[in-house]
């Protein structure tokens, strides 16, 4: 499955965009590919589901702070709306979106109520940057109580001997006399259907809509140039090996003041060497001698927030386990935190002297220490015969 793009780029605006922003560029999405204006155009029809997904997202305040902070991962699946019963009729949903103020349509192939159409193209072509992604390993301990982490980088950023603009004088940037700034070149064609409108990159500025006739000598006329940063990143408690955070407009610099990319920090989990983690519940495995098992006693196990003491029950079987509530690390989805289970296992040693040999020989004797299912847990015998 391919990588989801950043939602912002796919509405075309900034990080700090306001609402009324988002709904409006999601409506000149909408308009552009919805399925009733192109019908049997699959990629259209993506280009609508995604549009649809991202406003979903942006246009909710709770779902919009979990996206800016970790990205697609903070989710957790609750992003996208609901295309099985069909995409709707434009017009409704334009309707219901904006208000009984719409009352658009699609008449004619030239125009949509005077919504879209090729004021969608005049505009200045906004860059967008590329991510930067890395690594950061993270130990059990760490992720418990969350870090922040300093992130040696390199990334493009404007150049500062001509203020990110490719040319040091104003004066030797020109508006491309061909598209007039555009970056594109319009053709209206017509036929016996009506007029059709087709756009193509411009080739005398590569798509810029501005000629460089004197390129700044230190970044070549890009605007950009190649710097190593120290970021500071707050990496919550709670992470989980795999899972990406995000954060926003930290990747490279963009040309022409556009969108920046992001900095995809991804989490690697170093093995804890006694305690093992099933998502936010810790498991730890407590080894305990025949005495303490038949006796009782107190033994102490380590946790993430330090040693505690534990009471072993007189008469614990090898394999019972036992909850310390709230000892597990913190839900990174949901307040509160997890459990951590200690197993206890008898430990039976090998070898044993003659004194100790004929000690447990009488103790063998004894009724009390004859297996008898009948006086015992029945769920401890039930897990024995599960387990083979």
């Amino acid at each position: 499955m391919a990588e989801k793009r950043d939602y912002y780029e796919v509405l075309g605006v900034s990080r700090n965009a306001t609402d009324e922003e988002i709904k409006k560029a999601y409506r000149k999405k909408a308009i552009q590919y919805h399925p009733d204006k192109n019908p049997g155009n699959k990629e259209a029809e993506e280009k609508f589901k995604e549009a649809a997904e991202a406003y979903d997202v942006l246009s909710n305040k709770e779902k919009r702070a979990k996206y800016d902070q970790f990205g697609h991962a903070g989710l957790d699946g609750q992003a996208g709306p609901d295309f099985s019963g069909g995409f709707g009729n434009l017009n409704d949903i334009l309707r219901d979106l904006f208000g009984g103020g719409f009352s658009g349509g699609f008449g004619s192939f030239g125009g949509f109520g005077g919504f879209g159409g090729e004021n969608q193209r005049q505009g200045e072509r906004v860059y967008k940057g590329r991510d930067i992604r890395v690594r950061v390993r993270l130990t059990l301990d760490e992720i418990a109580r969350g870090v922040e982490k300093d992130i040696q980088i390199e990334r493009n950023v404007p150049c500062p001997d001509c203020n990110g603009k490719g040319a040091k004088n104003s004066s030797d940037i020109k508006v491309c006399p061909s598209c007039k700034g555009t970056g594109q070149i319009r053709r209206v064609v017509n036929s016996f259907f009506g007029q059709s409108v087709t756009y193509s990159t411009c080739q005398q500025c590569n798509g810029e809509g501005k000629i460089i006739s004197n390129p700044c000598r230190s970044c070549g006329g890009t605007g950009l140039v190649r710097k190593k940063e120290t970021v500071r990143v707050k990496i919550p408690a709670g992470v989980e090996d795999g899972m990406q955070l995000t954060m926003r407009g930290q990747g490279h610099c963009a040309k022409n003041n556009g969108i920046n990319g992001d900095l995809l920090i991804v989490i690697n989990e170093e093995e804890h060497p006694d305690i093992k983690r099933e998502g936010s519940n810790l498991m730890y495995t407590k080894i305990i001698s025949v005495s303490q098992a038949i006796l009782g006693a107190t033994v102490e196990v380590p946790c993430l927030d330090g040693k505690y003491n534990v009471k072993v029950d007189p008469g614990t079987q090898s394999g019972t386990v036992i909850r310390l509530k709230g000892k597990g690390l913190p839900n990174i989805n949901s307040y509160g935190n997890g459990d951590m289970y200690v197993k206890f296992i008898v430990w039976i040693p090998k070898k044993i002297s003659r004194d100790e040999k004929e000690m447990m020989e009488k103790l063998g004797a004894s009724a009390n220490f004859k297996p008898d299912p009948s006086k015992e847990d029945k769920s401890f015998f039930d897990r024995l015969r599960d387990m083979f």
